[in-house]
């Protein structure tokens, strides 16, 4: 219901696209992404993912007042040595399987029209680079029928792991490793045309991945019906049933403490109080 909720509120407004569910099961606390996913949990994930996915695009792509949905970050990207963000995962094929790849599954059952690839590296291989990843176990052993997205920067980023060479081969690694769409970097670009005039690339490998994001934009309805609502956006934004359905969502998703001695409500009567650590007055860190 909310991301439904969200998707009729962003589609009236002309926008088409989210980048979510994501779904990356997290187990070490440090990192500090772990809030927007559903936790350490697979079946959780798995069931959290599904859900997501249908309330951003209802049963199928093109359902009118839904937005396609973008299931991140493929694959591992929880499990980030140390919780530091971007750091190499290192999984075993066990526990690749068992617990970190179900809520993607989840996700490509309930049709989800994009996957996003993660930054980091996957056992020492880039995952926006990977074609293991993208080509025989994303399209093909869990049958993904969308398209690519990289990771914001991570096909330029393909060249600061030490994968690719410099611009030129990280957009020919990334393209024929499966991502369909470079986001943010503008390495394909500014470097595919260059690849296939010296021959480096073939125009029918440029073509098929052209081709997936079109398919994607002809299943979603944007070559007939490209623009939002706009005539129809403040009710829709002030929909009396949105606000109490995010108010009730609000409500389970509070975190509940032991008020321990009566401390809460704080008294009146109280004169000052100190806020210890770190991130006590953080505040661009503790935002959301």
């Amino acid at each position: 219901r909310d991301q439904a909720i969200a998707a009729q509120e962003a589609s009236v407004s002309g926008i088409n696209w989210t980048f979510g569910p994501m779904v990356d099961i997290a187990r070490d606390a440090r990192w500090g992404r772990m809030v927007e996913g559903a936790g350490e949990d697979t079946y959780l994930g798995s069931v959290m993912a599904r859900a997501q996915v249908l309330g951003f695009q209802g049963p199928k792509l093109g359902t009118p007042h839904r937005v396609l949905a973008s299931v991140k970050h493929f694959a591992g990207y929880g499990a980030a040595e140390g919780g530091r963000d971007y750091d190499t995962s290192y999984i075993s094929e066990i526990q690749l399987r068992n617990v970190y790849l179900p809520p993607f599954k989840a996700a490509i059952d309930a049709g989800v029209g994009t996957v996003m690839s993660a930054y980091m590296a996957l056992n020492d291989v880039p995952a926006s680079g990977n074609a293991w990843l993208l080509q025989d176990l994303l399209r093909g052993e869990l049958g993904f029928r969308g398209f690519v997205i990289s990771d914001s920067w991570s096909v330029a980023s393909l060249k600061v792991h030490g994968f690719a060479r410099d611009e030129a081969d990280a957009a020919a690694r990334a393209l024929r490793a499966g991502v369909s769409m470079d986001m943010g970097s503008m390495t394909y670009l500014m470097q595919l045309g260059k690849l296939v005039e010296s021959g480096r690339m073939s125009v029918a490998t440029v073509d098929r991945m052209v081709r997936e994001v079109l398919a994607v934009k002809f299943r979603l309805g944007l070559f007939e019906t490209p623009y939002g609502d706009l005539a129809n956006k403040d009710k829709v934004l002030n929909d009396p049933a949105h606000r109490a359905t995010t108010r009730e969502a609000a409500q389970r998703a509070i975190v509940l403490l032991r008020n321990s001695g009566r401390t809460l409500p704080l008294k009146k009567t109280l004169r000052s109080i100190a806020v210890i650590g770190p991130l006590g007055d953080a505040t661009e860190d503790i935002k959301g």
